[in-house]
């Protein structure tokens, strides 16, 4: 069935013509061990402010039958049903099928390759719902839904309210009955089903559960008690910051197969089981796997209880998302560096995304959903959380917490704007923030501050995208030498006051650092560029150091330095780094500065001094493990992998890793891949085992690899990253060559199976090696007519390998 995307004038029009009072979904889930289908019965309840106005109901599913008040309605079209002749009060109920549960939208049947045994899980964000049953998939026509679900009798069934009354129904099934939940948007429902192993704690009066498949349960038994003590920690912290505790006993974290990211269903969040890492995890995947908890949690306030009107008010929920969970990292957890981290990866990557083509305000107006998928992205997320971090600095945390407090209880289950927010945080902070507003969410592109000398003093140079820079605070910190570090000796705390501001500090030191302690979003550029590279290593704080590689970084992007010199830089850091909330981001900047950025003639020697760095790290018994993985990345020839295989021990995750590296430089791998499945527990091998294949340079086994990610597209969408990053190699151009080609046929087609999919797709599949100007080209043309979703990622997957080819000539 062909579905129409919903716009924005006709959601308005249809909140302003309908209200839901209730839902009553019940779902058959019998049919899934052995078959594809998933049948549902929608029972809306709902009034009509005009009787005799008619209406629609969004379903993309099959429908077996539609009734309205009794009377049955006509077929539905592009994913809707007609609603004529409304009464004051209506009854609709609508029978459906959705058998696409393999690759369809909204609802995902997964077999786990252990056992076989079956799981289910639904998402439905942005709009996704309606094609598993009808509904009104918009986000500002809440109302409470009562789920029933008819499963299998081995199974367990969550959903977003908790204490289910489960019954036998027959021999071979059992039926649970939620009681209804507080009033939600459509897309802020679940229900995961599946025979999951769980484990269940009380905590601070709530009833926390995690459950996975049970081929995964001896890994969630090694990491339940973080994954609990994280839990408790942030839903105390977010309800005293808030002063709204979460208003449920329940709280649902299920882990499930084939899923991407993790999606913040009230009560019951939905996480991809590649977060319950196979090996013991790093500092830094423990760190990103507390924010995803913290960010999924925050969306309990920001989204859940109250939700944006419509989706170019996205950023009320995603980006406070993002922001909160750093905030609660910090404040409340043991990774106190979380912001560190934050600087490292997501806002290194929006400084990127808000510099290229792409690019856009974090509000905008949003014609439809099929545009609204397009801006989950660097810029709501990364972007918007900076911009936050930003705007606590600028009115003060404590009115900033205030006014978020009068937020959550003036607008508790309702439906918001930008303006409602702006009002109470005004209020709270006692400043006016209609320029702020204007600068920081509704204009595009990054401001740019430079320090320089004047006369005797020192002045910074600002500007935004279009003029005068954007109101913002920052900090400039001056250091001197102190044996082989430097030691800050004076901060000054600057708001900016047009395109020149005066900077009172102290002449003569060694290093005067611009944005000090990251307080700002805004790419900078330091007084002496040379001096900065040269003496990043010898900054004091992780912070300091981190503001250092985020201006090399940037200036890398720009075209203004080498990748000899980033890499030049972050191995200098690197060798001192003390957090290790940075120290894998920054082995993947290095490594992917030496591979995708230099020349080729400079590659091994970058390549060299990767290594070399690691080597040195490696002597440290804490950090062996993150180090050897870029080692295992970086070895330069098949008697180096050799010794590290040896080194690796029982350690199969480092085996896979060498074994990678060994099919890339053209060693023979196929026996011992088997030899690593047979010994690797993990369900999920056969992916690291396609890893290794994509890796290969034998143009039959690229092809093996490509089918598999791109005909058969049985990858989980959480692990094609691991795949591609692997398929696209460097030295290897006259075998990647005719997938340049490939890749531009598919992308009409990338959309398919929901805006996750369609963003994974558009980014991971688009070729980095084996590409020209001509067909970066071509590509533009591609993107401008592909799915919004898809042409964004293309667009900014466009601009990167155009940054890198840059580079590499």
């Amino acid at each position: 069935m062909t579905n129409r995307s919903l716009t924005q004038v006709e959601a308005e029009h249809r909140a302003a013509l309908l209200a839901v009072e209730h839902y009553a979904i019940d779902i058959d889930l019998t049919d899934l061990p052995t078959g594809p289908q998933v049948r549902c019965v929608s029972t809306v309840t709902f009034t009509c402010r005009e009787p005799g106005a008619d209406s629609f109901v969004d379903c993309a599913a099959e429908v077996v039958s539609a009734v309205l008040n009794g009377t049955d309605l006509p077929p539905a079209r592009d994913g809707r049903i007609p609603l004529p002749g409304l009464r004051a009060g209506n009854e609709l109920r609508v029978v459906t099928v959705q058998a696409q549960t393999r690759d369809g939208e909204g609802v995902h049947k997964a077999v786990d390759p252990a056992d076989g045994e079956v799981y289910v899980w639904t998402s439905f964000e942005p709009d996704e719902a309606h094609f598993v049953w009808a509904c009104f998939d918009q986000p500002d026509l809440k109302a409470p839904h009562a789920f029933t679900v008819l499963a299998p009798a081995h199974w367990t069934v969550v959903s977003n309210s908790g204490d289910p009354v489960v019954s036998p129904a027959g021999d071979a099934a059992r039926r649970w009955v939620f009681p209804a939940t507080p009033p939600l948007s459509v897309y802020n429902t679940v229900v995961d089903a599946g025979p999951f192993h769980e484990i269940r704690r009380d905590a601070d009066g709530y009833d926390l559960g995690l459950l996975t498949r049970r081929s995964l349960a001896a890994v969630l038994d090694r990491d339940a008690e973080e994954l609990f003590t994280l839990t408790r920690q942030g839903l105390a912290f977010y309800g005293e910051v808030f002063r709204m505790p979460f208003p449920q006993r329940r709280y649902d974290q299920v882990f499930v197969p084939e899923f991407g990211g993790a999606m913040e269903n009230y009560g019951c969040v939905t996480w991809s089981d590649g977060v319950l890492y196979r090996a013991d995890p790093t500092p830094a995947e423990r760190e990103l796997r507390a924010k995803i908890l913290l960010h999924e949690m925050a969306h309990m306030w920001f989204g859940n209880i109250v939700t944006m009107r419509w989706w170019d008010d996205l950023w009320l929920n995603e980006a406070f998302a993002e922001f909160a969970c750093n905030w609660a990292a910090e404040r409340a957890t043991v990774f106190t560096d979380a912001w560190a981290g934050h600087l490292a990866s997501g806002k290194l990557a929006a400084y990127l995304a808000d510099q290229g083509p792409a690019t856009h305000p974090i509000r905008q107006p949003i014609h439809d959903v099929a545009q609204a998928m397009s801006i989950f992205d660097a810029i709501t997320y990364p972007k918007g959380a900076s911009v936050l971090h930003q705007l606590m600095r600028y009115v003060g945390e404590a009115d900033f917490a205030a006014g978020m407090a009068t937020y959550f209880q003036r607008y508790a289950w309702g439906n918001t704007t930008l303006q409602d927010l702006i009002d109470v945080l005004a209020a709270a902070g006692g400043r006016d923030l209609d320029t702020w507003r204007s600068g920081w969410l509704e204009t595009a592109g990054t401001d740019r501050i430079t320090l320089r000398r004047d006369g005797d003093g020192l002045v910074l140079d600002a500007r935004g995208p279009d003029g005068p820079p954007r109101p913002q605070v920052l900090a400039v910190g001056a250091y001197v030498p102190d044996g082989d570090r430097l030691r800050r000796l004076d901060l000054v705390q600057v708001e900016l006051a047009g395109p020149v501001t005066p900077v009172d500090l102290p002449a003569g030191a060694e290093v005067y650092l611009v944005n000090d302690e990251d307080l700002t979003f805004a790419t900078t550029r330091p007084e002496d560029r040379d001096t900065l590279v040269a003496t990043a290593a010898a900054l004091p704080t992780a912070i300091a150091r981190g503001v250092a590689v985020a201006t090399v970084w940037d200036m890398l992007l720009a075209g203004e330095a080498g990748a000899a010199e980033a890499v030049r830089c972050l191995t200098g850091v690197l060798a001192v780094e003390t957090s290790d909330s940075v120290i894998e981001p920054y082995l993947t900047l290095a490594a992917e500065a030496a591979e995708l950025w230099s020349p080729d003639a400079q590659r091994p020697e970058l390549l060299a001094a990767v290594a070399a760095v690691c080597r040195k790290l490696a002597e440290d018994s804490d950090r062996r493990q993150v180090v050897l993985r870029t080692l295992a990345r970086t070895a330069a020839d098949l008697d180096e992998v050799a010794r590290l295989q040896e080194r690796a021990g029982d350690d199969v995750d480092l085996r896979w890793r060498a074994l990678a590296r060994k099919a890339e430089l053209g060693g023979a791998v196929d026996a011992e891949i088997d030899a690593l499945l047979a010994a690797d527990p993990d369900p999920d091998a056969w992916v690291r085992a396609t890893a290794v294949r994509a890796a290969s340079p034998d143009p039959v086994t690229k092809q093996a690899v490509w089918d598999t990610l791109t005909v058969a597209r049985s990858v989980p969408i959480g692990e094609v990253k691991h795949v591609t990053a692997l398929f696209w190699r460097p030295g290897q151009d006259a075998v990647l060559a005719p997938y340049a080609g490939r890749f531009l046929e598919l992308a009409p087609q990338l959309h398919r199976g929901g805006m996750t999919p369609a963003m994974v797709f558009a980014n991971r599949l688009f070729p980095v090696y084996g590409v020209d100007e001509p067909f970066l080209a071509r590509a533009e043309t591609v993107a401008a007519g592909a799915a919004p979703v898809v042409g964004k990622y293309m667009t900014e997957r466009i601009d990167v390998v155009r940054r890198m080819l840059r580079a590499r000539g």
